[in-house]
């Protein structure tokens, strides 16, 4: 059984957000496919050193206090960023170069365990990626879920640096949308080297026939809901997800359906301006902020318990918070501009529509949506029926686990006689 280095930030227990979610559900299905991955990810401070995730083992390098060195080690560009910034970029070089050394040094040359593949997400695992690569001579995919030019407002160049480095060094990269895959080769990532493979959520715990009628209603007293019209957004609070157009949306709404409310479940750096916005708009009553993470069991029950879901990201290579609320038979409202993987998640038209595309920075094309599914509940119910079918047939991570762990093999195959070779 071929063995994997794999090496991805965001591991359990400590999951952020899609990526961290992705990881979980791709690895604990590896094993199915003749692949044995062997994780490396961030140690938050208190976390075991080494543990067995689902037999799997998960090593997390102890990082050190980087204290007075930051501005001694921080490159040029990431000197302009705040404290925080530059530790958890220091923190994430220092992440990948103990888990590159633990590996090469320790598993494989005391303990003689043999790696055939490593694997890195993001720029965040691509310099413990590279180094493996250069020093066993095993083949590098690396996962493109976005690009730092598109997922902040000022993209680092070191950053982007990072992620070149990583792409032309790979011999796959894997990326989770054909849009994604265009705008890579727009900015000109070699084509022949890309390959799809759509993410993936697991259908039997995204399943609406989970949770009873008695249990949503439980919930949604709980959280303040009673009866009324639930719009669910889940994502992370950042100009990027479009939270603050979709609750400058909501007068709008509310001008049609007095008695629809918003729930925004996230965290992020736009908390406070949310705050302020929702003050100023005079929705107090209207939107619920719940900003915290949350057990998959409990988001599950917000998934459940809503009417509709909206994600209004300005820019989203895949989106797995649409996955999810498909597969929990909800229609959605998304974003539909730029780089966007919802496109390809979500029919508008025909008898395979599960919702609506919208302009993420229109607050009125929002709520038209909104108003047109929130309006009527029988419709509600048949886009989100056939969004439960299009999930289960398409985007299942059971198919994604599938689809990647062949092109595993393939690169593995392909590389065997000739990276160990000296190449």
């Amino acid at each position: 059984m071929p063995n994997i280095a794999y090496i991805v930030d965001e591991f359990f227990p400590h999951i952020r957000g899609g990526l961290g979610t992705y990881a979980m559900e791709i690895t604990g299905r590896l094993l199915s496919e003749d692949l044995h991955p062997v994780i490396f990810t961030r140690n938050t401070g208190d976390d075991p050193v080494s543990d067995l995730w689902n037999a799997i083992p998960v090593y997390r390098p102890v990082l050190l206090s980087l204290g007075d060195t930051l501005p001694l080690l921080s490159p040029l560009d990431v000197q302009s960023w705040d404290k925080d910034g530059q530790n958890f970029f220091l923190e994430t070089v220092l992440y990948n170069y103990l888990s590159a050394d633990h590996l090469v040094r320790i598993i494989c040359r005391e303990k003689k365990k043999r790696i055939d593949l490593v694997v890195s997400h993001d720029w965040m695992a691509a310099p413990a990626g590279l180094l493996i690569r250069q020093n066993l001579k095993i083949p590098l995919v690396f996962h493109y879920h976005s690009t730092e030019q598109g997922r902040v407002e000022k993209p680092s160049p070191i950053v982007e640096l990072i992620e070149k480095t990583a792409a032309k060094m790979a011999d796959v990269i894997i990326t989770v949308s054909h849009a994604m895959k265009d705008e890579l080769v727009r900015t000109g990532y070699q084509e022949e080297k890309i390959t799809v493979i759509h993410n993936g959520v697991d259908i039997r715990r995204y399943d609406p026939g989970l949770f009873s009628r008695e249990m949503i209603s439980a919930f949604r007293d709980r959280i303040g809901l009673g009866d009324c019209p639930m719009i669910l957004f889940v994502g992370r609070l950042t100009r990027v997800k479009g939270v603050d157009e979709l609750v400058r949306a909501m007068p709008l709404v509310t001008r049609e359906i007095p008695d629809a409310r918003l729930v925004i479940l996230g965290v992020g750096e736009m908390l406070g301006e949310i705050r302020s916005l929702v003050d100023e708009l005079n929705l107090s009553g209207q939107v619920i902020i719940h900003d915290r993470f949350v057990p998959e069991r409990e988001r599950l029950l917000y998934y459940a318990s809503c009417d509709c879901a909206v994600f209004p990201s300005k820019y989203e290579p895949f989106g797995l918070v649409c996955t999810e609320a498909m597969s929990m038979a909800k229609p959605v409202v998304v974003g539909a501009t730029g780089t966007s993987g919802f496109k390809e998640q979500v029919i508008t038209d025909g008898p395979d529509q599960c919702g609506y595309h919208i302009n993420p920075w229109n607050p009125s094309d929002i709520a038209k949506y909104l108003c047109i599914l929130l309006s009527d509940r029988e419709r509600m119910q048949q886009l989100g029926l056939a969004g439960r079918r299009r999930a289960v047939e398409y985007f299942s991570a059971e198919k994604t686990a599938r689809m990647t762990g062949d092109i595993y093999r393939k690169a593995i195959a392909q590389s065997d006689g000739v990276l160990r070779g000296g190449r």
